[in-house]
């Protein structure tokens, strides 16, 4: 198994935020994770990135176990996070954010090439590469930060709710891309979203967590049609 998330339970002081949580990622795949606010999908990534401390449990990826490690050498084994709310840094250059994604890297060479196709995949980065980027829209916004965690060579992209307060066709262009990335550049993604039916729409497979725990988990096409799932997160 390419990714694994073994039985991890995660607490903020007293409060339980994961409770035996197990899932895993064949290489290649998008995996989707839905739930409500407060279900434990935030703290799943934050675990990953070792930016939460397990409290129980296992993290593997690649053949290693990474939930003793620090975040700066997950990000070297090549996992990257696009986080929740965008968060570029706002008074940078739009290259100087993307730069800063590249920042553990050595390859200056590869760093032009990923620069190059960066442009290629958000023309309006390139537009936009001398502004400010906390001059730029949202949806520009969340463009910037997505190809700021490509910079960084990952293996595996952990997304962190990105259609979050964008218009309908950004959203569309923001599923796309992922698509995409996947596609066209071999990527796996842990794709966090409370706009389900676009998370289940683009991913292989899904799990669904209440509370901290796993309530399903099924292929994405399953999980559309399944009744539960339609009741609680698609608005059926």
């Amino acid at each position: 198994m390419y990714f694994e998330f073994k039985n991890v339970s995660v607490h903020y002081d007293k409060v339980q935020a994961l409770q035996n949580v197990t899932l895993n990622l064949e290489q290649g795949e998008i995996v989707a994770l839905i739930g409500a606010n407060g279900a434990g999908k935030t703290s799943t990534l934050r675990a990953i990135t070792a930016l939460a401390k397990l409290s129980s449990g296992e993290i593997w990826f690649g053949g290693k176990r990474i939930d003793r490690l620090e975040p700066a050498a997950v990000v070297a084994l090549g996992v990257s996070m696009v986080p929740e709310g965008r968060h570029v840094y706002p008074f940078m250059s739009v290259k100087d954010n993307l730069l800063m994604g590249a920042y553990l890297r050595r390859d200056k060479n590869d760093v032009k090439r990923d620069l190059d196709r960066v442009f290629m995949r958000f023309p309006r980065v390139r537009e936009r590469l001398k502004q400010q980027a906390g001059s730029l829209s949202g949806g520009e916004q969340q463009m910037v930060v997505i190809s700021r965690a490509l910079m960084a060579k990952p293996k595996l992209l952990l997304l962190d709710e990105p259609s979050l307060g964008l218009a309908p066709m950004v959203v569309r262009d923001i599923a796309r891309a992922i698509v995409e990335i996947n596609r066209d550049e071999g990527i796996s993604i842990i794709l966090v979203e409370q706009n389900s039916r676009m998370a289940l729409k683009i991913s292989h497979r899904g799990y669904a967590l209440e509370t901290g725990r796993i309530a399903l988990t099924g292929k994405s096409t399953d999980l559309l049609n399944d009744d539960h799932i339609r009741k609680l997160y698609l608005g059926a």
